[in-house]
């Protein structure tokens, strides 16, 4: 029970069933967590967390440490899980709370605002023949 709970930061990647309230109060990090039952949003304390699928980024993630689990503890689960990969990714949920979510897209909207207030149009981009001082040509009169 109460997996997650005011949890701020890190990765939590669950293999094993869950109890209720999971996420309760979790306002950082992520939790991938595999449903094999289908029933863990009904387990999951959604008032602070939004549940996803997994995106190409997650999926690569994850498989990465799963095998980096199976090869350091022989984890049968881990091997048996990643020798099923399409249909075990289907069942993994990432539990994504809310606050953080809402930090990151600001954190991104910045990163863009700033991209684009430093980047000059090319017609904008000054010519060297229209400098004063800049090119001439050989010829003078």
């Amino acid at each position: 029970d109460h997996g997650c709970e005011y949890m701020t930061g890190g990765l939590v990647v669950v293999l094993g069933p869950t109890g209720r309230n999971f996420g309760a109060g979790m306002s950082g990090g992520l939790a991938y967590v595999y449903d094999e039952d289908g029933h863990f949003s009904d387990r999951c304390n959604r008032e602070l967390v939004s549940l996803e699928a997994l995106s190409m980024e997650d999926s690569s993630m994850l498989a990465e440490l799963l095998e980096r689990h199976q090869l350091q503890t022989r984890s049968t689960k881990a091997r048996n899980l990643l020798a099923t990969w399409e249909t075990t990714l289907s069942r993994f949920i990432k539990v994504f709370p809310l606050e953080y979510k809402r930090v990151l897209a600001e954190q991104e909207e910045k990163r863009a605002a700033e991209a684009q207030n430093n980047s000059i149009p090319p017609e904008y981009e000054p010519q060297p023949e229209a400098i004063v001082g800049g090119p001439r040509s050989a010829e003078v009169d």
